[in-house]
């Protein structure tokens, strides 16, 4: 074993055969034994029983199964840093946050930021990009780019397929891509919220073999029996195992778990490695745990990681139990990556990649004048990236409508970043913030600038800081300031996962004390711009229903 650099920043480098023992739990045999693992140049060479082990659990890796690291606000290099020490080895990520900003380029820079990043990042070619022709993006991937994409040993799948009109109505461009990655074999995504019946069926058989959208137990069940994958979602904002967990233990070869999307204060607190303890009190059997969380997205994506199978890379994990999957070492390619909550990767610089491209707005950008009342009004839904369409009374002003805050009818503005244009405005309830306004440049999937505030002023100002900055997040409440800037692409920071985490633990209460009751108000924020979850949300373009794919009056 030989050590470089300092203490603080070391990496262990292992040129020899080594061997760990413990209690190995095996989900490919659904065996649990006394172990001596074997592995040198990167593999294991062989596994043995053994007598005398210490008391700790040898396990696969855990795998996020669909995640886009851009909503941690870290870049690649910086996820890993904080993931690792929770034992995740590998993540199944679409990169098509950074590709409606970026274009190719983005997808390039996560491929290439992620190199040194020791955790087994595999990539998938953005399938939507823009989501829909209803908003401006910083880039269109047509189904030429995207098979040469996909042509590349470092793409591993084609992306969520968000479009699923398009692909129910046959759109050429949307089958086309399919296609490109059925030839190549390479599974392909889906993104099908609330599709039932006779509609999944159809989705289902284009070749969409996963999706992580379902809210409900029953639509599971509905695209289960047509051969899909379930992919049980539990993110910052989204957060599907209550409902769905009991798949676990009913489907366990065909169920994987995921985040989605994961904010840094939460990704310090744990990853993966909690939902398998959640699993297990829940009363679901260890083994059918480490088959959904470690076992399933290796053998549906063919990732690069190891299983614990004697000829494999030497990706594993130590946890101190089956219970609790307290994480003490992590193992990849047979080097020790991350030991009791500390990662050995060092700290480094990264380069910066943006698009930004509109100009400071003043607070008259944001009037709306009453054409009737009642209005239409999105309906936020703590917990769920669906929304409600709802008619409620709004507040006027000199023929004005203006926000609400005692009755918790906010208003809420959509920016185009990428050229200069007037802003969308509508309205929206159940943030309950009472004064002040919260604005970010992650607002899924096109990336403007997106904002509620309970005054026009307050709106404008945190609007105009994110253009300063060229991207973050931002909360104004009188005197109060607070960025978190996002250089990187407007969705991720160059600091490390510790800088970014508590700053967004710190605007995530400051919001919280100006009134707002969501978990997690950004992450909710952010959604409120995704036109591909049903119904009512919000385009730089105007209102819009994803129930009926179409602009609709406020």
């Amino acid at each position: 074993m030989i050590y470089f650099g300092p203490v603080n920043t070391f990496l262990k480098i292992y040129f020899m055969s080594h061997s760990i023992k413990g209690i190995i739990a095996d989900p490919l045999t659904r065996r649990i034994y006394k172990g001596n693992m074997l592995f040198e140049a990167g593999r294991i060479v062989r596994i043995e029983d053994a007598n005398d082990v210490p008391e700790q659990y040898i396990l696969p890796g855990f795998i996020d199964s669909h995640i886009h690291i851009e909503s941690s606000m870290l870049v690649p290099y910086e996820f890993a840093r904080v993931a690792l020490r929770h034992g995740t080895v590998a993540t199944v990520s679409d990169p098509h946050e950074i590709a409606n900003v970026c274009g190719i380029d983005g997808v390039n820079y996560m491929l290439e930021n992620a190199q040194e990043a020791k955790l087994k990042f595999h990539f998938g070619a953005p399938s939507c990009v823009p989501a829909t022709s209803f908003e401006t993006a910083g880039a269109i991937l047509d189904s030429k780019a995207v098979n040469e994409l996909l042509k590349r040993p470092d793409i591993f799948y084609l992306s969520e397929m968000m479009n699923y009109p398009g692909v129910l109505n046959s759109d050429k461009e949307v089958l086309r891509k399919i296609s490109y990655a059925k030839k190549l074999g390479k599974p392909v995504d889906g993104h099908a919220p609330g599709l039932r019946g006779r509609e999944a069926e159809m989705y289902i058989k284009t070749g969409i073999t996963t999706d992580h959208e379902c809210f409900t137990k029953e639509e599971a069940l509905d695209k289960l029996k047509h051969g899909m994958k379930i992919i049980i979602r539990e993110g910052s904002a989204a957060k599907n195992f209550e409902v769905l967990h009991e798949l676990i233990s009913e489907f366990p070869e065909q169920v994987m778990l995921c985040s989605d999307d994961k904010h840094p204060d939460d990704l310090l607190l744990g990853h993966i490695n909690r939902l398998a303890a959640r699993a297990v009190a829940k009363g679901h059997d260890a083994m059918n745990v480490l088959q959904v969380a470690c076992v399933n997205p290796v053998l549906h994506y063919n990732l690069s990681v190891g299983l614990l199978r004697e000829g494999d890379t030497a990706d594993f994990i130590v946890v101190n139990n089956l219970k609790e999957f307290n994480v003490l070492q992590t193992f990849i390619n047979g080097e020790l990556v991350a030991e009791n909550g500390r990662s050995f990767l060092p700290l480094k610089t990264h380069s910066i990649i943006n698009q930004f491209n509109c100009n400071e707005k003043t607070p008259d950008d944001f009037k709306l004048k009453t054409k009737s009342n009642p209005i239409r009004v999105i309906e936020a839904l703590d917990g769920q990236l669906i929304t409600n369409d709802i008619v409620a009374h709004v507040k006027t002003e000199s023929g004005f409508a203006v926000s609400d805050p005692e009755n918790d009818i906010l208003k809420l503005t959509v920016v185009n970043r990428y050229e200069d244009t007037n802003p969308a405005v509508a309205f929206i309830k159940n943030f309950g913030l009472k004064t002040g306004a919260i604005a970010s440049t992650v607002a899924h999937d096109s990336h403007n600038i997106i904002a509620a505030g309970a005054d026009d002023e307050s709106l404008c100002r945190a609007v105009n800081l994110l253009i300063k900055h060229k991207g973050g997040l931002a909360f104004v409440n009188g005197n109060d300031e607070m960025v978190i800037p996002l250089p990187v692409a407007g969705l991720m920071s160059p600091s490390s996962g510790e800088e970014t985490g508590q700053a967004y633990s710190i605007i995530d209460k400051k919001v919280k004390a100006a009134g707002c009751t969501l978990r997690s108000p950004f992450m909710t924020l952010s959604f409120m711009a995704l036109l591909v979850i049903p119904d009512l949300k919000l385009s730089d373009k105007g209102l819009f229903s994803g129930k009926n794919f179409t602009f609709v009056e406020i």
